[in-house]
Protein backbone atom coordinates (compact mmCIF):
# COMPACT_ATOMS: atom_id res chain seq x y z
CA UNK A 1 0.00 0.00 0.00
CA UNK A 2 1.08 3.01 -0.58
CA UNK A 3 1.88 5.10 2.75
CA UNK A 4 -0.89 3.04 4.13
CA UNK A 5 -1.75 5.18 7.13
CA UNK A 6 -1.43 8.93 5.52
CA UNK A 7 -3.32 7.80 2.58
CA UNK A 8 -6.40 6.39 4.59
CA UNK A 9 -6.36 9.84 6.96
CA UNK A 10 -6.39 11.70 3.40
CA UNK A 11 -9.26 9.37 2.25
CA UNK A 12 -11.36 9.96 5.84
CA UNK A 13 -10.67 13.85 5.56
CA UNK A 14 -10.38 15.06 2.11
CA UNK A 15 -9.59 18.63 3.54
CA UNK A 16 -5.85 16.94 4.16
CA UNK A 17 -5.37 16.04 0.48
CA UNK A 18 -3.70 19.14 -0.08
CA UNK A 19 -1.13 18.99 2.93
CA UNK A 20 2.01 17.90 3.97
CA UNK A 21 0.78 15.32 6.57
CA UNK A 22 2.25 12.61 9.05
CA UNK A 23 0.77 9.83 11.36
CA UNK A 24 2.44 10.17 14.50
CA UNK A 25 3.31 11.33 17.92
CA UNK A 26 3.19 14.39 19.99
CA UNK A 27 6.41 16.27 19.16
CA UNK A 28 6.05 17.30 22.98
CA UNK A 29 6.35 13.71 24.34
CA UNK A 30 9.31 12.52 21.87
CA UNK A 31 6.56 11.10 19.19
CA UNK A 32 7.75 9.43 16.21
CA UNK A 33 6.40 9.37 13.10
CA UNK A 34 5.01 6.54 11.22
CA UNK A 35 4.55 7.47 8.26
CA UNK A 36 3.37 10.43 6.04
CA UNK A 37 2.57 11.29 2.53
CA UNK A 38 4.03 11.72 -0.34
CA UNK A 39 4.32 15.70 -0.11
CA UNK A 40 5.60 15.56 3.38
CA UNK A 41 8.27 12.91 2.04
CA UNK A 42 9.55 15.68 -0.55
CA UNK A 43 10.46 18.08 2.63
CA UNK A 44 12.61 14.80 4.15
CA UNK A 45 10.45 13.85 6.43
CA UNK A 46 10.62 9.97 6.95
CA UNK A 47 9.00 7.01 9.28
CA UNK A 48 10.68 6.28 12.38
CA UNK A 49 12.07 9.95 12.35
CA UNK A 50 11.17 12.24 15.70
CA UNK A 51 8.03 14.01 15.12
CA UNK A 52 9.99 17.07 16.48
CA UNK A 53 12.38 16.81 13.79
CA UNK A 54 9.67 16.44 11.34
CA UNK A 55 8.35 19.95 12.22
CA UNK A 56 11.71 21.27 11.54
CA UNK A 57 11.87 20.02 8.16
CA UNK A 58 7.93 20.29 7.33
CA UNK A 59 6.69 23.43 9.62
CA UNK A 60 3.49 23.25 7.96
CA UNK A 61 3.26 19.48 8.36
CA UNK A 62 -0.13 18.23 9.44
CA UNK A 63 -0.15 15.68 12.75
CA UNK A 64 -2.55 13.10 12.55
CA UNK A 65 -2.78 10.97 16.04
CA UNK A 66 -2.52 7.06 14.51
CA UNK A 67 -5.99 5.30 13.77
CA UNK A 68 -5.10 1.44 14.74
CA UNK A 69 -7.87 0.26 14.77
CA UNK A 70 -9.11 1.69 11.68
CA UNK A 71 -5.61 0.82 9.61
CA UNK A 72 -6.26 -2.64 10.97
CA UNK A 73 -9.87 -3.04 9.59
CA UNK A 74 -8.82 -1.73 6.41
CA UNK A 75 -5.80 -4.17 5.96
CA UNK A 76 -8.84 -6.89 6.40
CA UNK A 77 -10.97 -5.62 3.41
CA UNK A 78 -7.89 -5.48 1.63
CA UNK A 79 -6.81 -9.19 2.25
CA UNK A 80 -10.38 -10.35 1.70
CA UNK A 81 -9.63 -9.16 -1.71
CA UNK A 82 -6.39 -11.06 -2.38
CA UNK A 83 -8.01 -14.20 -1.28
CA UNK A 84 -9.83 -13.94 -4.20
CA UNK A 85 -7.06 -14.39 -6.69
CA UNK A 86 -4.94 -16.77 -4.21
CA UNK A 87 -4.85 -18.67 -0.89
CA UNK A 88 -1.37 -18.35 -0.48
CA UNK A 89 -0.82 -15.07 1.14
CA UNK A 90 2.04 -14.40 3.85
CA UNK A 91 1.32 -11.24 5.19
CA UNK A 92 4.35 -9.06 6.62
CA UNK A 93 2.65 -6.10 8.12
CA UNK A 94 -0.86 -4.30 7.79
CA UNK A 95 0.01 -2.87 4.45
CA UNK A 96 2.09 -5.10 2.69
CA UNK A 97 2.03 -9.23 2.09
CA UNK A 98 3.45 -11.61 -0.68
CA UNK A 99 1.22 -13.61 -3.09
CA UNK A 100 2.15 -16.77 -4.84
CA UNK A 101 -0.39 -16.92 -7.71
CA UNK A 102 1.85 -19.36 -9.26
CA UNK A 103 -1.39 -21.59 -11.28
CA UNK A 104 -3.80 -19.17 -10.62
CA UNK A 105 -6.71 -19.54 -13.28
CA UNK A 106 -7.36 -15.45 -13.27
CA UNK A 107 -6.55 -13.53 -16.40
CA UNK A 108 -4.69 -16.40 -18.20
CA UNK A 109 -2.48 -16.79 -15.10
CA UNK A 110 -0.84 -13.98 -16.03
CA UNK A 111 0.63 -12.41 -12.31
CA UNK A 112 0.85 -9.44 -14.40
CA UNK A 113 -2.25 -8.47 -14.72
CA UNK A 114 -3.68 -9.94 -11.64
CA UNK A 115 -1.47 -7.87 -9.96
CA UNK A 116 -3.27 -5.07 -11.59
CA UNK A 117 -6.48 -6.40 -11.39
CA UNK A 118 -5.81 -6.43 -7.62
CA UNK A 119 -4.30 -2.95 -7.42
CA UNK A 120 -7.77 -1.46 -9.22
CA UNK A 121 -10.14 -3.83 -6.90
CA UNK A 122 -8.24 -1.45 -4.35
CA UNK A 123 -8.86 1.63 -5.26
CA UNK A 124 -12.26 1.36 -6.53
CA UNK A 125 -13.76 -0.49 -3.29
CA UNK A 126 -11.31 1.43 -1.00
CA UNK A 127 -10.23 4.45 -2.42
CA UNK A 128 -6.80 3.56 -1.76
CA UNK A 129 -3.60 2.86 -4.66
CA UNK A 130 -1.27 -0.02 -3.82
CA UNK A 131 2.10 -0.72 -6.00
CA UNK A 132 3.36 -4.09 -6.88
CA UNK A 133 6.56 -5.97 -7.64
CA UNK A 134 5.96 -9.63 -10.04
CA UNK A 135 9.40 -11.67 -10.18
CA UNK A 136 9.94 -15.37 -9.78
CA UNK A 137 10.53 -14.82 -6.07
CA UNK A 138 10.08 -13.16 -3.07
CA UNK A 139 13.44 -10.75 -2.92
CA UNK A 140 12.81 -9.87 -6.48
CA UNK A 141 9.23 -9.20 -6.28
CA UNK A 142 10.00 -6.75 -2.57
CA UNK A 143 12.27 -5.12 -4.85
CA UNK A 144 10.38 -4.43 -7.72
CA UNK A 145 7.25 -3.37 -5.74
CA UNK A 146 9.72 0.05 -4.44
CA UNK A 147 10.20 0.67 -8.08
CA UNK A 148 7.71 2.23 -9.64
CA UNK A 149 5.60 3.96 -5.91
CA UNK A 150 3.02 5.46 -5.51
CA UNK A 151 0.70 3.39 -7.93
CA UNK A 152 2.31 1.31 -10.15
CA UNK A 153 3.58 -2.00 -10.51
CA UNK A 154 7.11 -3.40 -11.90
CA UNK A 155 7.66 -7.23 -13.61
CA UNK A 156 10.94 -8.35 -13.50
CA UNK A 157 10.50 -11.63 -15.75
CA UNK A 158 12.49 -14.51 -15.33
CA UNK A 159 15.09 -14.06 -18.67
CA UNK A 160 16.11 -10.79 -16.84
CA UNK A 161 16.95 -11.22 -13.81
CA UNK A 162 20.61 -11.43 -14.32
CA UNK A 163 20.53 -8.03 -16.42
CA UNK A 164 18.57 -6.20 -13.96
CA UNK A 165 20.91 -7.46 -10.79
CA UNK A 166 24.17 -6.64 -12.69
CA UNK A 167 23.32 -3.00 -12.19
CA UNK A 168 21.55 -2.86 -8.85
CA UNK A 169 23.00 -1.03 -5.95
CA UNK A 170 23.53 -3.27 -3.19
CA UNK A 171 21.50 -1.44 -0.87
CA UNK A 172 18.34 -2.65 -2.19
CA UNK A 173 19.24 -5.99 -1.03
CA UNK A 174 16.95 -7.35 1.78
CA UNK A 175 18.92 -7.04 4.43
CA UNK A 176 21.30 -4.67 3.39
CA UNK A 177 21.04 -1.30 5.72
CA UNK A 178 23.39 1.50 6.84
CA UNK A 179 26.27 -0.07 8.21
CA UNK A 180 26.48 -3.69 5.61
CA UNK A 181 26.61 -0.86 2.71
CA UNK A 182 29.42 1.01 4.44
CA UNK A 183 30.67 -2.57 4.91
CA UNK A 184 30.68 -3.38 0.95
CA UNK A 185 31.59 0.35 -0.40
CA UNK A 186 34.97 -0.37 1.71
CA UNK A 187 35.07 -3.38 -0.36
CA UNK A 188 34.43 -1.21 -3.18
CA UNK A 189 31.59 -2.89 -4.27
CA UNK A 190 28.43 -0.74 -4.34
CA UNK A 191 26.46 -2.72 -7.27
CA UNK A 192 25.27 -6.51 -7.62
CA UNK A 193 27.57 -6.91 -10.72
CA UNK A 194 30.66 -6.10 -8.58
CA UNK A 195 29.41 -8.09 -5.30
CA UNK A 196 29.02 -11.27 -7.95
CA UNK A 197 32.87 -10.91 -8.21
CA UNK A 198 33.25 -12.42 -4.87
CA UNK A 199 32.94 -15.95 -4.51
CA UNK A 200 30.77 -17.70 -1.88
CA UNK A 201 33.53 -18.61 0.65
CA UNK A 202 34.88 -14.80 0.27
CA UNK A 203 31.74 -13.42 1.11
CA UNK A 204 31.40 -15.83 3.96
CA UNK A 205 34.50 -14.89 5.04
CA UNK A 206 33.59 -11.36 5.51
CA UNK A 207 30.63 -11.33 6.33
CA UNK A 208 29.98 -14.70 8.03
CA UNK A 209 26.81 -16.40 7.62
CA UNK A 210 24.90 -13.14 5.74
CA UNK A 211 28.04 -13.75 2.93
CA UNK A 212 25.68 -16.95 1.86
CA UNK A 213 22.85 -15.19 1.66
CA UNK A 214 24.88 -12.14 0.04
CA UNK A 215 25.84 -14.78 -2.52
CA UNK A 216 22.04 -15.65 -3.39
CA UNK A 217 20.53 -12.03 -3.31
CA UNK A 218 23.25 -10.77 -5.83
CA UNK A 219 22.09 -12.59 -8.19
CA UNK A 220 18.50 -12.58 -7.91
CA UNK A 221 18.06 -16.18 -5.63
CA UNK A 222 15.96 -16.77 -3.05
CA UNK A 223 13.72 -20.01 -2.99
CA UNK A 224 11.94 -19.20 0.12
CA UNK A 225 8.25 -20.59 -0.16
CA UNK A 226 5.13 -17.80 0.60
CA UNK A 227 4.03 -18.81 4.21
CA UNK A 228 0.28 -18.48 5.02
CA UNK A 229 1.09 -19.39 8.37
CA UNK A 230 4.40 -18.73 10.98
CA UNK A 231 4.84 -18.98 14.07
CA UNK A 232 4.89 -16.30 16.08
CA UNK A 233 8.77 -16.43 17.35
CA UNK A 234 8.90 -12.74 19.71
CA UNK A 235 6.28 -10.41 21.23
CA UNK A 236 7.75 -7.05 22.37
CA UNK A 237 6.54 -4.15 23.69
CA UNK A 238 8.18 -0.82 24.41
CA UNK A 239 7.34 2.76 26.18
CA UNK A 240 9.05 6.18 25.58
CA UNK A 241 9.67 8.24 28.42
CA UNK A 242 9.04 12.16 28.41
CA UNK A 243 12.18 12.80 29.90
CA UNK A 244 15.31 10.67 30.03
CA UNK A 245 15.42 8.53 33.30
CA UNK A 246 18.92 7.39 35.01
Amino acid sequence: MDCFYAAIEMRDYPELASEAIAVGGDPDKRGVISTCNYKARKFGVRSAMATAHALRLCPDLVIRPGRMDVYREESRYIREIFAEFTDKIEPLSLDEAYLDVTGSMHHQGSAFWIAKAIRERIYITRQLTASAGIAPNKSLAKIASDWRKPNGQMLIAPEYVSTFMYALPVRKLLGVGPVMEDRLAQLNIRTCGQLQALSKIQLIQNFSSMGERLYDLARGLDDREVESKRIRKSISVEETYITDLP
